[in-house]
């Protein structure tokens, strides 16, 4: 059995959900080996135009990495075991389109981490976050400590990191954490709305504005203008843009191929 489900919806949505309920949805391998082949199924999937993830159950997004698993590894084991959660997170971070994270429960550590991957956090009302990794005296090793200053700011980064300190849903959204909050039994049908609403403009032009957003927040503005502006020439040529205007002009909606 996979502990990566993955389905489609309406043809152009992606739910991913980790499968491990019984362990809070934790990232052992054999889950990161399962995340990444859906990863690279998302990628050569060209239809779809946006992405959710989520965690199995009303308790967990991801518990972070899988601790029992951990007890049997070696030094040299656990660095590699970390990097590869990185590494995994990255991957979710490079998908090309949109990729939402509805964060259903507890997302602590790693689990964390992969939401700081995504390009929108929304949380259910019960949700609890936080980057806890100085309580077991390490530190947040898949990007935490490089994503969440970059989300929310270097002091409130700091605060959050050296107190391993777990935040709600409201608090987390009072510091930009996450973009919203929801009730807990309307999070997953308010996300996949979200989704859908994204999904159904120009699929070019959403790769093009992530591209210029995630290159561009990395660089100098003088810098990231042009980047900006060579995502937009790459709008400029494609029959998508011709639909876009002609559906306006004939005020219908428009009907886009990616093309």
């Amino acid at each position: 059995m996979s502990l990566v489900d993955f389905k489609i919806i309406d043809g152009n949505v992606a739910l991913v959900t980790l499968n491990r309920p019984e362990a809070a949805n934790a990232m052992s391998i054999a889950l990161l080996d399962d995340l990444n082949s859906t990863v690279q199924e998302i990628n050569s999937n060209k239809q779809i135009n946006c992405v959710i993830i989520t965690g199995q159950g009303d308790k967990a997004f991801c518990a972070g990495a899988d601790l029992k698993e951990r007890r049997g590894m070696n030094d040299d084991q656990v660095v590699d075991a970390v990097r590869y959660i990185g590494k995994t997170v990255r991957a979710v971070e490079s998908i090309k389109v949109p990729v939402i994270a509805a964060i259903n429960g507890v997302a602590f550590g790693g689990g964390l981490e992969l939401a700081l991957g995504c390009d929108i956090r929304i949380a259910a009302d019960i949700a609890k976050m936080g980057l806890t990794e100085t309580s077991l005296a390490i530190i947040p090793g898949a990007g935490g400590t490089q994503r969440l200053p970059r989300l929310i700011g270097i002091g409130r980064a700091k605060q959050l990191i050296f107190s391993a300190k777990a935040v709600s849903a409201v608090d987390a959204f009072s510091i930009g954490l996450v973009e919203e909050t929801i009730p807990k039994e309307e999070l997953l049908n308010y996300v996949i709305d979200v989704a859908k609403s994204i999904a159904k403009n120009g699929p070019i032009a959403l790769r093009q504005a992530k591209t210029a957003i995630n290159q561009g927040m990395q660089s100098d503005l003088s810098t990231g203008l042009e980047i900006e502006h060579l995502c937009y020439k790459e709008t400029i040529k494609t029959n998508d843009r011709l639909e876009g205007l002609e559906a306006f002009r004939e005020k219908r909606t428009p009907v886009y191929q990616g093309k």
